[in-house]
């Protein structure tokens, strides 16, 4: 059985608000990663890279990540990826109100 071919996509984390996107072919930033660009030529991939680098008012540390795109939709290489796909790996808000005993 074939595996799934495995591609490059551009990702980093807005400016704004932290929160996790990737560069589309439209050179738009989008927090979901079926609307990212997935580029299977290296060249391209360094060349996309480049311009997501040059993007400093808009997204910070962008990389390349490896994802491959099945029947199913995108799914990220690596567990970083995974969960920087995902959403936080961590209860977002405001922290439960339980109180520590000062001794």
């Amino acid at each position: 059985m074939p595996s799934d071919p495995v591609y490059k996509l551009v990702t980093a984390n807005a400016l704004a608000s932290g929160d996790v996107v990737y560069l589309t072919s439209c050179d738009e930033w989008s927090p979901e990663i079926v609307e990212a660009e997935f580029i299977d030529d290296a060249q391209h991939a360094e060349f996309r890279l480049s311009v997501a680098q040059r993007q400093t008012r808009l997204v910070v540390g962008p990389y390349l990540a490896d994802v491959t795109v099945t029947a199913n939709g995108p799914i990220p290489v690596t567990r970083r990826e995974a969960l920087r796909a995902t959403g936080p790996s961590i209860a977002v808000g405001p922290a439960p109100a339980t109180a520590l005993a000062a001794e």
